[in-house]
């Protein structure tokens, strides 16, 4: 036998010992934990409302880049047709002489274009005075469905021949 053992000795250590003598008797361990060694956690509730937040910072987020893809998406409609419109200007007139009116035709499947040519005069100018006139070129480019049509305007000047003033 061990010193400090005794027949009636039941094993336990002192402090437990000494617990059992004051009255408070010995008690079993609980499974369920106590208060103070709970641990604190998120409740459902909790968890649920985060994920409702996630949720909906999510689709704002998806809204936002919707938006940038659509505004993006014009922005490339705007720049063909800027494209086609400095070709179709710069080569507007170049083999025949310039003669005010109105054309019209396809860039391609997509783009449509409408070219109105008029005698321009600048500001405080005399008509007939030079053998050169302005003519102002407007250049409409149409893109788009019937329901949501798009459509540019371009204008320039080209000089040719003064227009003959009819009596």
């Amino acid at each position: 036998m061990r010193p400090g053992l005794g027949i009636g000795d039941s094993g336990f250590g002192r402090a437990q010992r000494a617990s059992a003598h004051r009255g408070g008797g010995l008690r079993p361990k609980s499974r369920i934990p106590s208060p103070e060694s709970r641990q604190q956690g998120f409740t459902l509730l909790e968890v649920i409302a985060a994920i409702m937040l996630l949720g909906i910072a999510f689709a704002a987020l998806l809204k936002v880049a919707g938006g940038a893809m659509a505004l993006s998406r014009n922005a490339a409609a705007h720049d063909e047709a800027a494209l086609w419109a400095r070709s179709a200007l710069d080569s507007a007139y170049v083999t025949e002489a310039v003669t005010p009116g109105s054309r019209s035709g396809k860039f391609n499947a997509r783009y449509r274009w409408t070219l109105t040519t008029t005698a321009w005069q600048p500001p405080g100018s005399q008509p007939g005075e030079n053998a050169l006139g302005l003519y102002r070129l407007d250049l409409a480019v149409r893109w788009g469905s019937a329901a949501h049509p798009q459509v540019a305007h371009f204008e320039t000047l080209r000089l040719g021949p003064a227009q003959a003033d009819t009596p």
